[in-house]
């Protein structure tokens, strides 16, 4: 039965499955997926070095058009786990930052990231869920460079 769904079913049940779980056990911090996705690309650019993260940034890292970033960041500032300031470089653009509280986060989104794809991979070998990282790689790499800008909706 599961090989006559179709493949864009199938990416859209594990997608839900994948941000239900997420939710579920981020619902504690009163965080969505969608804001911990944000959130931990935010993290992920300030440990590259960056000094000044813009909105813009977190659009392309995240493929989240400016409208839901936008609301997003709005949401995320509101539960005081960002800053936004205005850029000391460009005045039309705000500089994002994560606050102590956000900070904080980080082993608890490494482990809740971990715990969810360990749900969903349960029952797989060690060389089927390399393999299954190995395919998905080719695959947002594909979808990565034929989308540019990203103008998914969230349900933030």
């Amino acid at each position: 039965m599961l090989q006559e769904l179709p493949i864009g079913f199938r990416f859209s049940l594990l997608h839900r499955a994948f941000r239900r779980k997420l939710d579920e056990m981020l619902g504690e911090k009163e965080l969505t997926g969608v804001q911990f996705g944000v959130l931990a690309s935010l993290g992920r650019l300030e440990a590259e070095g960056r000094q000044e993260i813009s909105q813009r940034d977190l659009e392309q890292a995240s493929r989240l058009s400016h409208a839901n970033m936008t609301d997003i960041l709005r949401r995320l500032e509101k539960k005081e786990f960002i800053r936004c300031e205005q850029s000391s470089r460009d005045r039309r653009f705000k500089r994002v930052s994560s606050t102590e509280k956000a900070k904080g986060l980080k082993d608890e989104v490494t482990r809740v990231e971990q715990e969810t794809f360990s749900w969903l991979t349960r029952g797989l070998s060690e060389a089927q869920i390399e393999e299954l990282l190995a395919v998905t790689d080719v695959m947002l790499k594909n979808a990565w460079s034929d989308c540019g800008k990203g103008s998914e909706k969230s349900d933030d």
